[in-house]
């Protein structure tokens, strides 16, 4: 069988980055499901942070995340930083057609690569990246490693590489195969 693969992580784990480069390397079409969302709202999304607040933007994520399982050929899709945090969406992600990835990360390194911008709302007011960063870990940790089929470790690829992200989606990808491999036998 087929499947879907959603890489999962907080922001700055690199979901999308990593995530066109996976596709690519496994002949599938890449959705940044951020994008897709901000498409069929026809707002960014920090219109929708600022006029439905985050739970607004938590409903229309779950519908365009079934949307994205359900009508589209198999792909690889990043997930927004909080998809894991509705119960429909952590079922959605056990489904057996689709293959999560972990991209896990320190906060404090994760912290010292991103920076607040408009598709980041979460990162905007008065507390620094790092705790912010810090605070969705705890919050989040659990939850990504409860709907990862693999877990990828992402700061070791960057300690220890001149092209991070191409070894990281290299290392996805190798992943991915054993997995489907692994599935089928």
């Amino acid at each position: 069988m087929v499947q879907h693969v959603v890489l999962v992580g907080l922001m700055g784990s690199g979901k999308t980055t990593v995530g066109k480069r996976v596709a690519a390397r496994l002949g599938r079409h890449f959705v940044d499901a951020d994008v897709a969302l901000e498409e069929i709202a026809d707002r960014s999304i920090a219109e929708i942070f600022e006029r439905d607040g985050e739970a607004g933007f938590r409903d229309l994520e779950a519908d365009t995340f079934e949307e994205l399982l359900e009508h589209h050929e198999p792909c690889v899709i990043a997930g927004g930083g909080g998809l894991v945090l509705r119960p429909e969406n952590r079922a959605r992600l056990r489904r057996p057609d689709v293959t999560v990835v972990y991209l896990e990360a320190d906060p404090a390194f994760l912290a010292s690569r991103v920076k607040p911008k408009p598709h980041r709302p979460l990162l905007h007011g008065d507390v620094s990246p790092r705790e912010v960063l810090a605070r969705l870990h705890d919050e989040r940790a659990h939850l990504y490693a409860e709907v990862a089929d693999l877990t990828v470790s992402v700061q070791p690829f960057h300690d220890g590489s001149a092209s991070p992200k191409d070894a990281l989606a290299t290392e996805v990808a190798d992943r991915l195969l054993a997995h489907e491999a692994g599935a089928r036998a």
